[in-house]
């Protein structure tokens, strides 16, 4: 079996697709403030989370398929520190300190030092038990953990006095970053992706995931990281074009 797996080329080029309809979206409505219907406002709000879902997982998987998870998790922090720059300088307002890029350099990184221990574990253990850590530490960022529902358990508040905890989840009240996702919980739907990557790497999956059938979908999953920095920069230019033929507001034509 080759490393690369069409079927996950494929679903994350699906993905990159879905995240540009999603923030085109975004930038007319919170940065552009114009309304959209509101049936499409609400379908696009609760796919928002799935996308980035299935990047994670994704991410997680793969870390099993790269030669190297050092380097990649080193490239992934490059390219959202530079989101950073970009977005402190052009759009302060939209401030990206810890965005997805971000979190999955750093998980990368990690993956990199506890990967050969998480390996060992079963596969379907591996996903139910991060799985069920996800669902549990989803509300750390909110000042606890538990499941909605079942239990709550409150987290002592000095975890949420200091500024620079925010890559761990631990807000402060004068933290803000457009896109959020800290370690925790969002490690942990990564190491449910790895272990699933275990299952994949082996060969015992279905031999039908494995082929590429969809190039051009596949195309754009093979270089997600060039559509993730170009794609934001590209819609904000088309809108602006658009707004300023029509003779609405644009941010900067």
């Amino acid at each position: 079996m080759g490393k690369r797996i069409g079927l996950l080329d494929e679903i994350r080029g699906f993905t990159y697709i879905a995240m540009i309809i999603y923030h085109a979206y975004y930038d007319i409505v919170f940065v552009y403030g114009h309304d959209l219907p509101d049936v499409l406002d609400t379908v696009l709000r609760f796919i928002q989370p799935l996308i980035a879902g299935t990047f994670i997982v994704l991410a997680g998987i793969s870390s099993n398929l790269s030669s190297n998870n050092f380097k990649r998790g080193a490239l992934y922090l490059f390219c959202g520190m530079l989101l950073t720059f970009a977005t402190a300088v052009a759009m302060p307002s939209e401030l990206i300190l810890f965005g997805i890029l971000h979190f999955m350099g750093f998980a990368a990184m990690i993956y990199g030092f506890i990967g050969a221990f998480t390996e060992r574990i079963p596969w379907v253990v591996g996903v139910v038990v991060f799985s069920l850590l996800f669902a549990a530490s989803l509300n750390v960022p909110r000042g606890y953990i538990g499941i909605d529902g079942l239990f709550a358990v409150q987290l002592p508040s000095f975890l949420y006095g200091h500024y620079w905890l925010f890559p761990l989840g631990f807000t402060s009240a004068q933290f803000y970053s457009s896109d959020y996702f800290p370690l925790i919980p969002n490690l942990f739907l990564f190491l449910a992706g790895a272990s699933l990557g275990v299952y994949l790497k082996s060969g015992r999956a279905p031999k039908s995931i494995y082929p590429t059938r969809f190039k051009a979908m596949s195309f754009i999953g093979r270089h997600g990281i060039w559509v993730y920095l170009l794609h934001q920069p590209v819609i904000m230019i088309v809108l602006d074009i658009i707004f300023k033929l029509t003779g609405q507001g644009t941010v900067f034509l």
